[in-house]
């Protein structure tokens, strides 16, 4: 989408904005990149842009009504500049893109997941020869292979880079939509992904979070004769990368989490102390149901193994409240198994339907929403009773964080977290804190979902090895 010759024509604006998970995130910071490639400048503001791209999820709950919603608000935007292109891309355009086309006649290109790298170059096509949609089976790059464009407002800053390591995934849980929309899983070559971590630390990052949707499991599709790369592997890799002190990934797979990962997230100093794994039920019954391939039995087992290995360990998970056939039994499985395991923080989420998933179809077994509401409740207070006893161990700790920037809800207070990824908010003073620097800070209160504190010291962020033209997505 290359730019007029006429040098006075203003250059075209674009607006991103994303519906959906890191991965789709991470995507969008890719398309950003592509468009500015181009010669296009970045806004946060979509009534100025020429160039509205919106990236969906269909993973999240209600994120079709979201983005339909939007496209409407949208409509009246391009009745009023005819000129502006609005485009549809990721999940939800992959699964539905023939419903985006009937429900929005208005969107100019619409793009799966698997063609990413094709968005400036669709978009150049519909100015001349109209709406266009292109959905793609396989990919042809991975998102992380594409240029992307960061900024210090963004979900992650500077300091911090989302790093892709595999697209798709070869499970089969009922209730997941991802393999159909991101297809079998592939892992990206072990070099590549190296380099471009070496690439982030010269731009001065810090931190980067490993992006998968099975993490664990990186690797096995590599490789020919005795050598196949494993996800440890990788991790150790990373680990020796100068400048990087911080390494986190999302999402593992229970059933793939290996000794060899756990032995390597121990003895490799820049891999953080924070796991995130899945629970979904704590009923086997229920889990058998899911297709996740282990007993909430292995589960904690494996979770035993993770906290004996690595000191101050924090653990956080996921559980879906309400799948098709939950019994109260198997609800009481669940609250078991949540107070025996004493996370430090859950993400729990009543089940909601994603259409096209085996669980979708098990319409005669949904359970009544006021039951999944009151079991929610409960589930909450195990959830919260432990994630508070987790904090308040910590007060009187003093705690290393890296810094976002201001608090969100008060201007005055900074945060950052720790290498648990647990937030921490605290009082700078007069003392110059800078976003990507680090602070040591003593704990002085706690609460569920974050702590406060007093700053004992503050060290400016690093200056990257080389100068990086500031570009970025806008915010989403």
């Amino acid at each position: 989408m290359s730019q007029p010759d006429n040098p006075e024509q203003p250059p075209r604006r674009f607006y991103v904005r994303t519906f959906g998970c890191q991965m789709n995130e991470h995507d969008s910071e890719r398309i950003a990149g592509l468009l500015a490639s181009e010669g296009m400048e970045a806004t946060d503001d979509v009534e100025s842009a020429d160039v509205v791209v919106l990236n969906t999820c269909c993973i999240r709950e209600n994120a079709d009504n979201k983005l339909y919603g939007q496209l409407g608000r949208l409509k009246a935007l391009k009745q009023e500049r005819p000129d502006l292109q609005i485009a549809v891309g990721g999940c939800l355009a992959q699964k539905d893109r023939e419903l985006i086309v009937e429900r929005a006649g208005h969107v100019d290109v619409v793009f799966g997941t698997h063609n990413l790298g094709h968005a400036a170059a669709l978009l150049e096509r519909a100015r001349f020869e109209g709406p266009v949609v292109e959905i793609l089976e396989e990919h042809e790059a991975y998102p992380s292979a594409l240029p992307a464009r960061r900024t210090d407002s963004s979900s992650l800053g500077r300091h911090s880079a989302w790093v892709t390591i595999q697209v798709g995934c070869d499970n089969s849980c009922t209730f997941c939509i991802v393999p159909i929309v991101r297809g079998p899983e592939v892992s990206r070559r072990m070099g590549d992904i190296i380099h471009e971590v070496e690439e982030l630390a010269a731009d001065g990052v810090r931190e980067i979070t490993v992006l998968g949707q099975n993490v664990n499991s990186y690797g096995r599709d590599l490789g020919a004769g005795q050598y196949r790369p494993q996800f440890a592997d990788l991790l150790r890799s990373l680990d020796a990368v100068d400048g990087i002190d911080r390494i986190r990934f999302t999402s593992p797979h229970p059933k793939d989490l290996r000794p060899e990962t756990i032995a390597a997230m121990a003895e490799c100093p820049s891999v953080c102390e924070h796991l995130h794994l899945p629970l979904q039920s704590g009923s086997d019954r229920t889990l058998a149901r899911m297709h996740r391939g282990y007993t909430a039995e292995r589960y904690l087992e494996r979770l035993a193994d993770a906290r004996a290995a690595i000191t101050d360990l924090a653990v956080t998970t996921d559980i879906i409240i309400g799948f098709p056939g939950e019994t109260d039994a198997d609800f009481e499985r669940t609250l078991e198994v949540a107070d025996e395991a004493a996370y430090d923080a859950a993400y729990t989420f009543i089940f909601s339907p994603r259409p096209g998933t085996p669980a979708a179809d098990m319409v005669d077994d949904f359970v009544a929403p006021d039951v999944a509401q009151e079991r929610m409740r409960r589930l909450t207070e195990v959830v919260e009773r432990h994630a508070l006893a987790k904090h308040s161990a910590r007060i009187g700790h003093t705690e290393s964080l890296l810094l976002e920037g201001p608090s969100k809800n008060d201007d005055t207070m900074w945060s950052g977290r720790t290498r648990q990824n647990k937030l921490v908010h605290f009082s700078p003073g007069t003392t110059d804190v800078t976003v990507g620097g680090t602070a040591d800070v003593v704990v002085t209160y706690a609460a569920p979902h974050w702590l406060r504190g007093d700053l004992v010291d503050a060290q400016p962020a690093p200056r990257p090895a080389r100068i990086r033209i500031p570009v970025v997505a806008a915010p989403v």
